[in-house]
C-alpha cells in the first residue's frame, strides 16, 4: 500500500473554494472512504482530503 502525500492533501485542502466546514466534512469523507478501502486514494482527486 502506498501511503498518501501531505502535500497533495494541503493544496487540495488550500485550493478548495468551500467554506471551511464543508473542507473539512468533504475531507472527513475521503478519509473514511481511503480507510474503508484500504487504499492511499479515494478516487475523489483535487478534493480535500484525497
Amino acid at each position: 500500500m502506498k501511503y498518501p502525500n501531505p502535500y497533495g492533501f494541503f493544496n487540495n485542502f488550500a485550493a478548495s473554494d468551500l467554506p471551511l466546514h464543508e473542507k473539512l466534512r468533504v475531507a472527513a469523507k475521503n478519509a473514511a472512504i481511503k480507510a474503508k478501502n484500504r487504499s492511499s486514494c479515494c478516487g475523489n482527486h483535487g478534493e480535500p482530503g484525497c
